[in-house]
C-alpha cells in the first residue's frame, strides 16, 4: 500500500466510519492533537502554562453576569474599593470589568510584574500555610511600589483573604513573580461546565451550582 492510500484509509476511518473503531480512533486522534498540539502551541503564543482558566468559583461573580446592572452593583461594592483608593470611573475601564461567572473560561496571557496595574485579573498561586491550593483569579486592587508586594480581591468578596487574621487558610497578596500564572484577557461565558459538571456536586452544599452574589 503506498503512502498516499495509507493517507487515503486513514482519512476515511476518521471521517466517514461511524464503527466504534472509528469511532475510537477519530478520539484518539483528537486527544492526542489537543494535548500534543493544541496546547503547546496555545501555550507558546499566550507566553502562559495555563492559558485557558474554568472558573471554578463564585469570587468575581457579578449579579446578572453579562446582563448585570454596573451602576446597581457598584453602589453595594464602593465601600470595599474607597480604601484602595479605587473610584466607580477608574473601575469602569478595567478590562473584564463585568467580572466573570462559575462556569466561564478564561483566556489568559503572560505578564511581566512590572507590567501588571491595579484592576488587572491575575491568575496566581496564592501564598498558603496548608496544602498546594489551586490557583485564583481575582482583581489587583492594590500595587506597594517600595516592595512590590500586589493585594489582590475578588469582585464578589467581601474583603481579601490573608492569612495573618487567622481565620483563612489562603493568602491571596503576591508578594513574588513566580506566584503570577498569568493575566485574564478575554472570558467565554459558561463553557467550562462542560467540565464541572463532573465535579461540582462532590462541593460543599454552599459551594454547588451557580452563583449567587454576597
Amino acid at each position: 500500500m503506498s503512502v498516499k492510500q495509507a493517507l487515503k484509509k486513514f482519512w476515511n476511518i476518521l471521517w466517514k466510519d461511524d464503527s466504534p473503531k472509528g469511532w475510537i480512533i477519530s478520539l484518539v486522534v483528537i486527544f492526542i492533537l489537543v494535548k500534543f498540539v493544541f496546547f503547546p502551541v496555545l501555550n507558546l503564543a499566550t507566553g502562559t502554562k495555563l492559558p485557558l482558566v474554568v472558573v471554578e468559583s463564585c469570587s468575581m461573580y457579578h449579579k446578572g453576569d453579562v446582563l448585570t446592572n454596573f451602576d446597581d452593583w457598584w453602589s453595594r461594592h464602593t465601600l470595599k474599593y474607597s480604601q484602595f483608593n479605587i473610584e466607580k470611573e477608574s473601575f469602569q475601564s478595567y478590562r473584564i470589568n463585568d467580572g466573570f461567572n462559575k462556569g466561564d473560561i478564561i483566556l489568559a496571557i503572560g505578564v511581566k510584574p512590572e507590567k501588571i496595574k491595579q484592576g488587572d485579573i491575575l491568575i496566581f498561586q496564592p501564598n498558603q500555610d496548608a496544602l498546594k491550593q489551586t490557583p485564583i483569579i481575582h482583581r489587583v486592587v492594590q500595587i506597594d511600589k517600595n516592595t512590590g508586594k500586589i493585594q489582590t480581591m475578588g469582585d464578589n468578596n467581601a474583603h481579601s483573604l490573608m492569612l495573618n487574621n487567622n481565620v483563612y487558610r489562603i493568602d491571596e497578596t503576591i508578594t513574588g513573580p513566580d506566584q503570577v500564572i498569568g493575566k485574564a484577557v478575554l472570558k467565554i461565558p459558561y463553557l467550562g461546565w462542560a467540565k464541572l459538571v463532573f465535579f461540582d456536586w462532590r462541593k460543599p452544599e454552599g459551594e454547588k451550582g451557580f452563583c449567587n452574589e454576597n
